[in-house]
């Protein structure tokens, strides 16, 4: 009988405990999440005109993309194979990418033609809209920093 006595007593403290403890836990300040940055307004579309861009989610050696003097190159397979277009900037944020080189890539070809359209930026990611042959793809580019030698 004693034994049932202590165990009573023994999950009774336990319990009174359990409820400081929860007591306690609700006093102490929440963190904050921190907050998402907006989008640029206006969208920053000069962003893709030259530099570096890396895709979302893709390693590197996967795919990287470079843009100078209006010719983007797209790099596959740690940089051995490519698709080169040409851009021709319709206004600030929309721009034709006509294929005039491919090496090693079955899916595109010389002379297609990409509609492209920044449609949001954030500092230095880019959202796009990417059209061909009546396909919409939307993808995130960001831009890699360049160091200064």
């Amino acid at each position: 009988m004693n034994f049932f006595k202590v165990l009573s007593i023994a999950v009774l403290f336990l319990g009174v405990s359990q409820m400081n403890a929860q007591k306690k836990d609700a006093n102490i300040p929440k963190k904050e999440t921190p907050k998402q940055k907006p989008a640029d307004n206006p969208t920053k579309c000069a962003n893709i005109k030259e530099g570096t861009f890396l895709r979302i989610n893709y390693p590197k050696n996967l795919w990287y993309m470079t843009i100078k003097d209006n010719v983007q190159t797209e790099y596959y397979n740690d940089g051995k194979d490519y698709v080169k277009s040409s851009l021709v900037f319709l206004d600030d944020c929309n721009y034709k990418a006509m294929v005039i080189e491919v090496k090693n890539y079955d899916r595109i070809k010389v002379d297609d033609v990409f509609t492209n359209k920044i449609i949001a930026t954030q500092d230095n990611y880019i959202k796009i809209q990417s059209q061909i042959s009546g396909e919409k793809y939307d993808f995130v580019l960001v831009k890699v920093k360049e160091t200064k030698k």
